[in-house]
């Protein structure tokens, strides 16, 4: 059933790289969890001793406007008039704390699927980018083109629009 919820590919459009943290946006979640945003924040504010900074922040006025500069957001004016909160990974899991519908279980179970998916993918790149690296010190230099092309295979594709913060 989590499956045919929500698809990973939409969940992993929704997390953003901002203050160096992998977050997805109060509304995004509300979206997800079919919930209206401003409910989704009462929640929170309900229950603030299960979000420490460390698991939710707001964004500042200028996160904002970079995430509208590079698309991530169609404008301010999408944001209801505030400015949203960013939940990291721990934040989202409590999130499934404090909003008890079993959507929320099964929203949360693909969210927490997904950060992991992403995590592992990331790995993945690192150890296969080593042991390329490893190859090339055995090698000489007939084979740098055949390791130039692997290596731009496996690097991650920069999205700069994905990127908002610090």
């Amino acid at each position: 059933m989590v499956n045919s919820l929500i698809p990973s590919e939409k969940v992993e459009r929704k997390i953003f790289l901002i203050r160096g943290k992998k977050i997805m946006l109060d509304r995004d979640l509300a979206d997800l969890y079919n919930v209206k945003p401003i409910a989704l924040r009462q929640q929170v504010k309900r229950n603030k001793d299960h979000f420490p900074p460390d698991f939710i922040f707001k964004l500042t006025k200028k996160e904002v406007e970079e995430m509208v500069s590079q698309n991530v957001i169609p404008s301010k004016q999408s944001l209801g008039g505030y400015l949203p909160y960013a939940f990291t990974e721990q934040g989202v899991a409590m999130l499934s704390s404090v909003l008890r519908s079993k959507r929320a279980v099964y929203v949360n179970i693909q969210i927490m699927r997904t950060f992991t998916k992403l995590r592992e993918m990331i790995e993945t790149n690192k150890d296969l980018k080593k042991k390329i690296e490893d190859l090339e010190k055995k090698y000489d230099n007939q084979f740098q083109i055949v390791f130039d092309a692997i290596k731009k295979l496996i690097e991650p594709e920069v999205k700069p629009k994905r990127r908002v913060g610090f």
